[in-house]
Order: C-alpha cells, then sequence, then structure tokens
C-alpha cells in the first residue's frame, strides 16, 4: 500500500486549525511549523486532503530533502531522485514556483531552471530518451522550497488553490479569503441553532464557510483538482472519496444565519454564491447599515470582516466607522463578536479592549481578530 508525506501551507496564524483538521482526517502529524503542516498519510490521502481541507492553501506531495549551497549541489541531488516514481512519461513537469529564504542559492529562475534539467535528465535515462522528452499529457507542478540551504522539493496536488472553492463567481471589492474565513469560523464556539450574523457579509464567504461547515459539506465537493487526472493515482479513488463527501453531508440540520451589508449589488452577489455553494436556504441577506443593527435575540453571534482603512484617505472613515460599530455592538450585551482588521488602534476606536487578540495574516497583511466573548446561554 502507497504512503504519501504531504505539506499543506496556509496563512501564518492557521497552523493549529489547520493541524486539528488534519489529525481529524485520521492522518499522522510529522511536523508543525510556521506556515506549514507536514503529515503522513495512506493511498486515498491526495484526494482525501484536497477534498476536506478548509484551512490549507494547497496540498503539496514532499518528494526529497537535501543541502545544497551551490548550483551544482542543487543539479546532482535533484538528478539523484528516481522522478520516474512519480512522473509518468510524456507528463508535463513545468517547475512552477521557487521560493529562497536565508539561503546561499536566491535567483529563484536559476533555481528554477537547474531543478528543471536535473528532472529532464533523471527521466531521460529512466525512460530511455535520447532526444527531447516528450511533455503532452498531465501536469505534475514542481515546488521548490529552500530555507537555510535545505533544499525541499514537491509535487503540487491542488492545481488551483484550495481557496478556490468553486462558488465565489462574483466578489465585492475586499472578499476575504475562504480559506481564513474557514479558520475564523473554527476559532469561535458558535454552532448551529445559535444566532449567527455577518452585518458586513460582502460577498458572503464568512457565512457560506459557517454553513458548509455546519452541515458537514467537504470545501472541495465542488471543485476538480490537478491529481485527479494523474496516472498515479488511481481514479476509483478520486470517485470513492467525492462520493462519501456526498454521503457526509447533513441536510437535516435546522439552522438559519444572516447576512446584512449596505449595498444592494453586493446582497445581490452573496447571494448568488450562496446559492451555488448550496446553502442558500441557511443564509437570510438583507441590505442594513451594519452600525444600525439590533436583534431582540439575548445571545448570538457577530463575526464580520469590517474595512481596514489601509488607504491613508481611508482612515478618518474607518475610525467613524468603529466608533458606530462599539455603539451598536455594546448594545447587545450578551452576545459574542468577532472582528478581523489590520488597523492596529482598531480597540481603542472601538471602544473596549479585546477578551483575547490573535494574529492572523490575511495574505501577506498583518491582521487581529479582535475577540469579545459574551456569556454561554442557559441550557434548556
Amino acid at each position: 500500500m502507497k504512503s504519501y508525506t504531504l505539506v499543506s501551507p496556509c496563512f501564518f496564524g492557521m497552523e493549529k486549525m489547520l493541524a486539528r483538521e488534519i489529525k481529524e482526517l485520521g492522518f499522522e502529524i510529522v511536523k508543525t511549523e510556521d506556515g506549514r503542516v507536514t503529515y503522513k498519510t495512506g493511498e486515498d490521502g491526495i484526494a482525501k486532503a484536497n477534498m476536506w481541507l478548509r484551512c490549507a492553501e494547497r496540498v503539496h506531495l514532499k518528494i526529497a530533502e537535501f543541502e545544497a549551497k551551490t548550483f551544482d549541489e542543487l543539479f546532482e541531488n535533484t538528478k539523484r531522485i528516481d522522478w520516474s516514481r512519480y512522473i509518468p512519461y510524456e507528463a508535463q513537469f513545468p517547475v512552477s514556483k521557487a521560493s529562497s529564504i536565508k539561503s546561499k542559492l536566491y535567483s529563484t529562475t536559476h533555481i528554477q531552471s537547474i531543478v528543471k534539467k536535473a528532472i529532464v535528465e533523471s527521466l531521460k535515462s529512466k525512460y530511455m530518451e535520447r532526444g527531447l522528452l516528450k511533455e503532452c499529457k498531465e501536469k505534475y507542478p514542481i515546488y521548490v522550497f529552500i530555507h537555510k540551504d535545505i533544499v525541499t522539493l514537491y509535487i503540487d496536488t491542488t492545481g488551483d488553490a484550495l481557496h478556490k472553492r468553486g462558488y465565489r463567481e462574483r466578489a465585492n471589492k475586499a472578499p476575504i479569503r475562504e480559506t481564513l474565513a474557514a479558520g475564523i469560523i473554527d476559532l469561535t464556539p458558535w454552532k448551529p441553532g445559535r444566532i449567527l450574523v455577518d452585518p458586513m457579509c460582502g460577498s458572503g464567504t464568512m457565512l457560506i464557510e459557517a454553513a458548509m461547515k455546519a452541515i458537514n459539506m467537504a470545501p472541495g465537493m465542488n471543485r476538480e483538482f490537478i491529481s485527479e487526472k494523474w496516472r498515479t493515482i488511481d481514479k476509483k479513488i478520486w470517485w470513492d472519496i467525492r462520493k462519501d463527501a456526498y454521503d457526509k453531508i447533513n441536510e437535516d440540520i435546522d439552522f438559519k444565519i444572516y447576512g446584512y451589508d449596505i449595498d444592494e449589488e453586493t446582497i445581490e452577489i452573496a447571494k448568488e454564491n450562496a446559492e451555488i455553494a448550496g446553502v442558500d436556504q441557511y443564509i437570510e441577506f438583507n441590505v442594513l447599515d451594519a452600525t444600525q443593527f439590533k436583534s431582540d435575540e439575548e445571545y448570538g453571534f457577530i463575526i464580520t470582516n469590517p474595512p481596514y482603512g489601509e488607504r491613508l484617505e481611508d482612515k478618518e472613515s474607518v475610525q467613524m466607522l468603529y466608533r458606530k460599530l462599539g455603539n451598536a455592538f455594546f448594545r447587545l450585551r450578551n452576545w459574542s463578536y468577532y472582528l478581523i482588521t489590520s488597523y492596529d488602534e482598531f480597540e481603542k476606536e472601538f471602544g473596549k479592549q479585546a477578551d483575547k487578540k490573535r494574529k492572523l495574516y490575511n495574505g501577506m497583511l498583518k491582521t487581529n481578530l479582535y475577540q469579545y466573548i459574551g456569556p454561554k446561554p442557559p441550557r434548556k
């Protein structure tokens, strides 16, 4: 039986949530480090990880790790690998990405070129080709990561990044990435049956991710992955994993969550996205100014991604928005609210210090998730 070592990169700050997901899938964690988790899986691991991981950006198949301080060492060590175990005859193998941190080899274009030549030489030897090596079939994209002169080589099994779930055909100006939204939902104690509101829902990502998780809908169910076309993975494995994902959806859960935005067109986009995702029956969208939000419910959750005021000309309007949001939310005495922003003086403008603050990265942008935790409702 085949076994794989997989590596899933994630946004900084998301490592614990991702590691928890990986454990829940039954995989063995090898190492958790900044921005990535390494783990071991069985034969169905590539399909299962791509289908079910909500917080990961990709699933990489780890091929080798070695030290290289010169281009000769990089070439020889890469060539020494039996690439025919991973890349079949006539397959494409672009060296799609290289990155180098604190290493003697730092020119990423040269790194990509050297790795490509070494793999070509290895495969030509195995496939007894003297001329050009044909690359006309399915793709096996190669990723190279060098840190402190240690080279790690991967094959990307995902294709389009995992945040591309397939439901967000249209988006507003500053959408939150789906993987980050899923991680934020995971950081809260919200469960179906409790009130959840995003009063600045934009294209609906936060609520769609919450609804998908609530009904146990696999995030990769409505998209394809590059490794589905690989000859090296039995097609039946993919078929079984996809069928299992459909079987595990629990549509019997009865709950409703709520999204609001001040812009009518944005609300229409959110409705479309929820419908494409297959969770529109669980989310009610309406036009509303977030600063005017009120509720008769005694307990509830607000989880939202307000404007950050990154541009200097927006700073004053964002400060005013945060003050108004504080005034509105403080009236909801027993509610919990979670807000993510890169604005450093958020607590000052909001009018209250957060109970917890967690550093997360939205792409390369450092943000904080400000957590205001209300009391639990009494048991019925």
